[in-house]
């Protein structure tokens, strides 16, 4: 799942890991965590046009 956070975001997949996400940067990230930063407000998922383009290249 691609998406693009809008606010900082930490992640927490097992309780001794913490991945921490920046404002304004895109990432591929695992659905759960993409799932959670979204119900959260703090990120949206990027299209797959917007990833490759509106051609498909």
């Amino acid at each position: 799942m691609r998406v693009r956070f809008t606010s900082d975001f930490s992640y927490k997949p097992t309780p001794q890991v913490t991945i921490d996400y920046r404002s304004g940067a895109e990432y591929t990230v695992k659905r759960a965590c993409g799932e959670k930063a979204i119900a959260e407000g703090k990120a949206g998922e990027v299209s797959r046009q917007q990833v490759t383009g509106q051609n498909g290249k």
